[in-house]
């Protein structure tokens, strides 16, 4: 087939071009097993600089119309027709150039294999079936007739709800707030996608611990932010390191996990947290303060969190009922300044016009009942029996090949492999023998560390998880030291 190019009209020639032949596909005038003409070949019949042919066929690729095969040629994309023979999108060009990014492949793929039959997760961040509230949210909807109204809400969450939560805020976490000061969000990571795409642009560089769950997430790479790391030790992150990389690269923001961090468990020491308020509040960064742990230390003692200990609003706090309650409740907050606050709910409204009703209003009967606080209270003594069920399955199988630091709190043991081994092929192995775990490359730079999620199991399924751990670790290692 021959394509004209007008030269007289202002359309540049490689729109034309495109034009000509997408009409040429869409007609059957082009066979589908015949490639296309060369780059070199189109543009000396036409007379065109070949860069204006390999725009055209960038263009038509892009759109999935063509298809191009290293060593044979260009050729029509035969996966654009439907059975009627009429184009259908090229559904695979748009998962892929989507600018959400999905999850790593490795978490989905422990995200779809971890609830199969005879599976022991380890690695899944909620709490046991039996670690939930059912009993008392039954009482409640059975005590409590549901009369609210089920209309959109307002923008920041349920009224009722948000003084409860400043109550809650005030009893346990020694803070003064108010309701317009807080947002309901569906958990914590709707806070922090919101606070990503509300109040960050493409090129902020933020800071994030390493490891940390926020080294998991896509969502600063889905919107161009890039990620500076902060060591995790045992006391947290150390300032002199948060005050280096402000000098040499000015931070937007620090996201902080300072009780119980996930992964590593470890509860930020006092001194630490005055010296990283003294810093926001000498350059201005502000804080991100991610707490879903604070109500489970095991000795009942709740240290003080940095937004308590902030009195200049540089710290935007969020919290949530996923790690306490339920992760099904999909009940969170965040506060902050109000002008902060009133920003993510447009944000929110955009995306959702609002939290749920329902969910909120049983989350607000449970929080304003005793029932709460005998619940924390349980749980505190069953996550403690887990993990101990954990440690001493660990110590009794695996003796001198996993080190860790005990957590006083939270559902997770970050182990150190104490000795060399790929952290993925261990996955495969272990999940071939029924127990999940998650590989510390997900969650950080350093390669030789897992996760452990006390928190799913019960002790029986804890020590049997582990019991197959380490027949996987044995087995992996002499894998490795046979290369």
């Amino acid at each position: 087939m021959q394509f004209m190019l007008d030269r007289s009209i202002k359309k540049p020639m490689y729109r034309q071009l495109v034009e000509q032949i997408e009409n040429a596909i869409i007609s059957g005038d082009l066979s589908q097993d015949q490639p296309l003409p060369s780059e070199r070949e189109l543009a000396k019949n036409l007379q065109i600089n070949r860069s204006t042919v390999v725009t055209a066929y960038d263009e038509l690729e892009a759109v999935g119309l063509i298809v191009r095969k290293i060593g044979s040629g260009t050729y029509i994309n035969t996966d654009i027709w439907g059975l009627t023979h009429k184009r259908v999108p090229n559904w695979g060009r748009y998962v892929e150039d989507g600018s959400f990014l999905p999850n790593l492949p490795l978490v989905q793929k422990l995200r779809n294999e971890t609830e199969q039959k005879g599976m022991i997760n380890l690695s899944s961040g909620e709490l046991a079936a039996d670690l939930l509230p059912n009993v008392q949210f039954a009482r409640i909807l059975k005590e409590h007739a549901f009369d609210e109204h089920l209309g959109y809400d307002h923008p920041l969450g349920d009224a009722g709800l948000r003084e409860t939560i400043c109550k809650h805020m005030k009893t346990y976490k020694s803070m003064v707030v108010e309701p317009d000061s807080i947002l309901i969000t569906s958990g914590a990571q709707q806070a922090i996608h919101l606070i990503v795409q509300c109040l960050l642009k493409p090129g902020d560089t933020v800071a994030i611990e390493d490891p940390s769950y926020a080294f998991s997430l896509q969502i600063f790479q889905s919107f161009g932010v890039k990620t500076l790391l902060l060591p995790v030790d045992q006391h947290g992150v150390n300032p002199d390191d948060i005050e280096a990389l402000q000098r040499k690269h000015r931070i937007r923001m620090l996201f902080l996990n300072p009780d119980y961090q996930n992964p590593t468990g470890t509860k930020m020491s006092l001194e630490r947290r005055k010296r990283i308020l003294e810093l926001s509040s000498k350059h201005g960064f502000p804080i991100i303060e991610d707490d879903p742990y604070n109500l489970t230390s095991f000795d009942g003692c709740i240290g003080p969190t940095l937004k308590s200990m902030d009195d200049n609003d540089n710290v935007l706090y969020i919290s949530s009922l996923s790690k306490v309650v339920a992760s099904g409740l999909r009940i969170g907050w965040i506060i902050g300044p109000e002008k902060v606050i009133k920003r993510l709910s447009d944000g929110k409204q955009q995306i959702d016009f609002g939290h749920s009703v329902f969910p909120q209003w049983i989350a607000n009967q449970f929080l304003d009942s005793p029932q709460f606080d005998e619940h924390v209270s349980d749980l505190r003594i069953q996550l403690r029996e887990r993990r101990n069920a954990l440690i001493l399955a660990l110590d009794s199988l695996s003796k001198d090949e996993v080190t860790y630091l005990v957590p006083q709190g939270g559902i997770h043991l970050w182990c150190k492999i104490n000795h060399e081994i790929d952290e993925y092929k261990l996955l495969e192995e272990s999940m071939k023998k029924g127990v999940s775990f998650v590989p510390g490359r997900i969650m950080g730079s350093k390669n030789g560390y897992v996760r452990f999620t006390y928190g799913k199991g019960n002790e029986a399924s804890i020590k049997e998880g582990i019991s197959r751990f380490v027949y996987a670790l044995r087995n992996n290692r002499g894998m490795f030291e046979s290369v």
